[in-house]
């Protein structure tokens, strides 16, 4: 997805099969919660309902996400960088189901972080800054700074917790890199 001439999200689906890992990207313009975007993860899966899927999520080198959805299982979840993906719509909508705030709410929340949908001049400092004041908005001091969710989420797969936790600039190659997924995710971007 672009805003301008600037990439705002990627966002690609590595789905595992028998014959290694296919890639292909994905429009996140019609996921709005963590099911639907397992959803989306379960129709990828090319040779059934078991498979792994894994959707990566990135804003630049702001912060990335890995969600995990196996079969029928409940998706898991890691974020780079909590504080900084509750800025953005769709790390907001990890972030959230993370923290356990209500999906209902979601709109009310969105409203309040004031996203205009171009979060490509985001300001890390501000955004440390919000995560760090008490006075400051209730619903983004919440959020910890730093990874938040299931950082053992690859461990199976080659991708140890110490690494993904230490994974900086371009995390979603390395880690496709890892898997054995690197050019069929470089042919997707």
């Amino acid at each position: 997805m672009t805003s301008g001439r600037v990439t705002v999200y990627f966002a690609a689906l590595l789905a595992r099969t028998e014959d290694g890992w296919e890639a292909s990207d994905t429009e996140l313009d019609n996921v709005e919660t963590l099911a639907d975007l397992a959803d989306l993860a379960r129709e990828a899966a090319a040779d059934g309902a078991d498979d792994t899927v894994l959707v990566f999520i990135e804003q630049e080198d702001a912060w990335f996400g890995v969600v995990r959805v196996d079969g029928e299982e409940d998706p898991r979840v890691f974020v780079s960088n909590a504080a900084v993906a509750a800025r953005s719509s769709y790390g907001a909508m990890l972030t959230d189901e993370l923290l356990g705030h209500d999906q209902d709410d979601e709109e009310d929340e969105l409203e309040a972080l004031d996203l205009d949908g171009t979060e490509d001049g985001y300001d890390e400092d501000a955004a440390q800054a919000v995560a760090d004041d008490p006075d400051g908005d209730e619903d983004l001091a919440a959020v910890p700074a730093g990874p938040l969710g299931e950082s053992a989420i690859l461990a199976d797969l080659g991708v140890a917790e110490r690494e993904l936790l230490a994974l900086e600039g371009d995390a979603l190659v390395t880690i496709a890199d890892a898997l054995g997924a690197a050019e069929v995710l470089e042919a997707v971007r």
